[in-house]
């Protein structure tokens, strides 16, 4: 368990203590990436008191990355790698990170991928904010805002055949046009910052989901158990890479689009009709298969929908 430093209060005498901060960085055969991604974590005004990486069994060079990154960013706070043997996919390796750091007894858990570069004061301006949740504010390297957190996602209406009807990006334009904070409903796990209190009472990122929706998944449990999640306007997070989020609905990661959505709906669909929504999807998905998708994405589809059936029981609250 750390100690907490305690701040001066304006009278001289001693604030409430300091808290500590851990980064869980998960990554996987993007050695390049993370190179600069660290040098992001060693450059901020606000050093955080350990980073905890989740090395998914990548075979590229992030071993040796990661084991010079002390000697050659000397500004980088301590460093804990954990390997997987196999790789866990985002899910499991936040999971798996999560519970690391949370051992560690660090007061906030600050989420990132390996493709993004805080700038300097990003973590200073989040540690400044006294909430549960936060999310820094994506944009990308020409300085364009990128971020896809949902203002409104909706499970409420079954009609909506996509639930994020609202976010950031589209919303505001702009950073500045955005106010100082703002309420989402979704996350990334790329500048998420969560208080040990919350992951205490929800516990951990779902392993099952192996690639996407995880974030949603425990953004919808994090706002279940009473929290509010605000992104920071002034918390800048840089994208080295542009999203790609038309993904190939008929090859391996379109199951996984297909079945977590699923998983998402029903879990949390707030009635019957959205709860039976992955249903109509389905059958629309294989009718219209002989115009777009073809086989392969019907039996995406399908196979997607009974997986999602095994999934229906919410996940843990332990942190074990």
């Amino acid at each position: 368990m750390t100690t907490p430093s305690h701040s001066s209060s304006a009278s001289g005498r001693p604030g409430p203590p300091a808290e500590s901060v851990a980064v869980v960085v998960v990554t996987y055969n993007r050695a390049e990436l993370l190179v600069g991604m660290l040098r992001g974590l060693a450059a901020q005004e606000h050093r955080p008191d350990a980073i905890v990486v989740v090395d998914n069994a990548s075979t590229d060079a992030t071993a040796d990355v990661l084991a010079g990154a002390g000697a050659d960013l000397p500004g980088l706070a301590p460093l804990t790698v954990v390997r997987s043997e196999e790789n866990l996919g985002g899910a499991g390796g936040f999971h798996l990170g999560l519970r690391t750091a949370h051992a560690l007894g660090h007061d906030r858990f600050w989420l990132m991928d390996d493709d993004v570069v805080p700038a300097p004061d990003c973590l200073a301006v989040m540690m400044a904010v006294d909430e549960d949740c936060l999310a820094a504010v994506r944009e990308d390297s020409s300085g364009r805002l990128c971020e896809k957190a949902a203002l409104r996602f909706d499970l409420t209406r079954p009609w909506a055949v996509k639930p994020k009807t609202a976010m950031v990006e589209t919303t505001y334009g702009t950073r500045a046009a955005m106010p100082e904070r703002v309420e989402v409903e979704n996350v990334a796990f790329e500048g998420f910052m969560v208080r040990r209190r919350v992951v205490d009472r929800i516990g951990l990122p779902d392993p099952s989901y192996f690639i996407f929706y995880d974030d949603v998944d425990y953004a919808l449990r994090a706002r279940e158990a009473g929290a509010h999640i605000w992104a920071l306007r002034d918390a800048v997070l840089v994208r080295q890479l542009d999203f790609d989020q038309q993904h190939d609905l008929a090859g391996w990661k379109g199951f996984y689009m297909y079945r977590n959505l699923f998983v998402v709906h029903l879990r949390y669909g707030e009635n019957a009709l959205v709860r039976a929504k992955p249903w109509l999807v389905t059958l629309g998905v294989v009718l219209l298969s002989p115009l777009r998708g073809g086989r392969a994405e019907a039996r995406n589809v399908i196979r997607a929908m009974r997986a999602a059936r095994g999934m229906r029981a919410r996940p843990s609250s332990s942190v074990d």
